[in-house]
């Protein structure tokens, strides 16, 4: 519960905040207003905070009974539950994905699905990555503000200097293989890298994983029991094994981690790699990439029925600690803040022209939390300032729609993907490792880390 609730100043209007429909949760200033705090990230230089700040501005410009208070936020899974128990959490707060439904279940968030509902694109959210915040009957709890999905990016100035077609990328993880093969044989670079340290090992080895049909883990209730040691997965160190030391297609560099890759891969290097399916704006403000270079193309996926594509994402969530005030004030926020740039056409072309101002890539394909229509139409809204080579981007932004979303394994995440850090660093320097006792290894230290969780 919030430490600062009616206090006597607010006592002298009980017949307005009873019309109001006050409840003793809410938390109100001096004037009567509700008092909101909102998420703002930790540790923002002065002009982002300054940038913020005006936001709030012009929220409480159009919200006149509302007080919003920023409050500096950043989700730790060591730290997030007690700050929700001890009521210190902000309002309205962001999650992963990872965590929804869990929140949902525990009920340690407020179920706002019918103020969610009543807004004008509730039926328009992207339904593979609005599950996220769903509940068992599938009331919208939470908001899905931001997803990613993995693709395959790739080099076009590579791949036509091997004689491959830019437009026509790999759709298959033979033709993956065979690809990365040609373009070592022809032009000496890495036909294909994978990262291998930083926990991002594990994480891309998941990615493959789920591409073959297989999961690192399987919940039952509040347990998990690792299964890491699958069919699918020795499928998957299989193929990369015969790429690293049959075909000589990996490379020399078995220590990526994601800005590594991302480095090596924007000056050239790297012919093929796997990452989230909005990775182009990094490669370009922060590693220099020649857009001319680029190309993005969906994940391929073995055809069995569990095959899918590692995907993330972050939800806005309000608190459970939230009176009803304040959850009409925390779901408009939600609206004003997040959503506006994707569902508003004054919002979208503001948000894009400042971009475009900065130098910041416009455009970018991301995995839409909305609908292809409504998605169709923000992107009309501001296409005079996109500024990305969208037609490059085509074998991706075809497909992003209709491929399955798989979220993370939620159990022991990061402690897991270390431990598959050293599985696939060892593959990919030991050309005697095994494969099943690598498997055998890495399951059996996966559930020891489950358990302990």
């Amino acid at each position: 519960m919030k430490s600062y609730r009616l206090t006597a100043a607010a006592l002298v209007l009980p017949l307005a905040l009873t019309a109001c429909g006050s409840s003793p949760d809410d938390e109100l200033n001096a004037e009567g207003k509700v008092v909101l705090t909102v998420a703002m990230d930790a540790g923002l230089e002065a002009k982002a905070i300054e940038a913020f700040n005006a936001r709030v501005a012009d929220f409480e410009k159009a919200n006149p009974d509302v007080d919003v208070k920023p409050q500096e936020y950043t989700w730790t899974a060591a730290t997030f539950t007690a700050q929700l128990a001890g009521g210190t959490a902000p309002d309205v707060l962001t999650v992963p994905f990872t965590d929804g439904r869990g929140l949902i279940e525990r009920k340690q968030i407020a179920d706002i699905s019918g103020r969610v509902a009543g807004l004008p694109y509730a039926s328009s959210l992207n339904p593979v990555v609005a599950k996220a915040g769903q509940s068992a009957d599938g009331k919208q709890w939470a908001v899905p503000i931001a997803a990613y999905g993995q693709a395959l990016h790739y080099n076009r100035t590579l791949f036509t200097q091997a004689g491959l077609d830019p437009d026509k990328p790999p759709a298959t993880w033979a033709e993956i293989r065979g690809a990365a093969k040609q373009i070592t044989e022809r032009t000496g670079q890495a036909g294909y890298a994978q990262m291998t340290q930083g926990n991002t090992g594990g994480w891309i080895l998941t990615t493959l994983d789920y591409a073959f049909g297989g999961r690192t883990e399987k919940l039952n209730g509040e347990t998990a029991e690792a299964t890491v040691d699958s069919p699918e997965m020795t499928e998957v160190l299989t193929t990369l094994r015969a790429m690293r030391w049959d075909d000589n297609s990996m490379g020399a560099n078995f220590l990526y981690d994601w800005a590594g890759i991302n480095q090596d891969f924007a000056a050239g290097r790297i012919g093929m790699y796997v990452s989230g399916g909005g990775n182009y704006g990094n490669l370009v403000t922060q590693n220099g990439l020649k857009p001319a270079d680029y190309g993005v193309a969906a994940l391929p996926l073995a055809n069995k029925p569990d095959a899918g594509v590692l995907g993330g994402g972050t939800l806005a969530v309000v608190s459970s600690n939230t009176g009803e005030r304040g959850k009409d004030a925390a779901v408009k926020w939600i609206d004003f803040y997040y959503m506006g740039k994707l569902t508003n056409q004054d919002a979208a072309v503001a948000d894009a022209k400042t971009l475009a101002d900065t130098k910041q890539p416009v455009g970018v394909p991301a995995l839409p939390v909305v609908d292809r229509a409504t998605y169709d139409k923000q992107q009309e809204w501001v296409k005079q300032y996109v500024n990305v080579p969208l037609g490059q981007m085509k074998p991706y932004t075809d497909k992003m729609f209709d491929q399955p979303l798989v979220t993370e394994p939620t159990k022991s995440t990061q402690e897991v993907y270390k431990i598959l850090d050293t599985t696939v660093q060892t593959l990919l320097t030991d050309r005697g490792a095994d494969v099943a006792a690598l498997l055998t290894k890495a399951d059996a230290d996966a559930q020891a880390t489950m358990g302990r969780g």
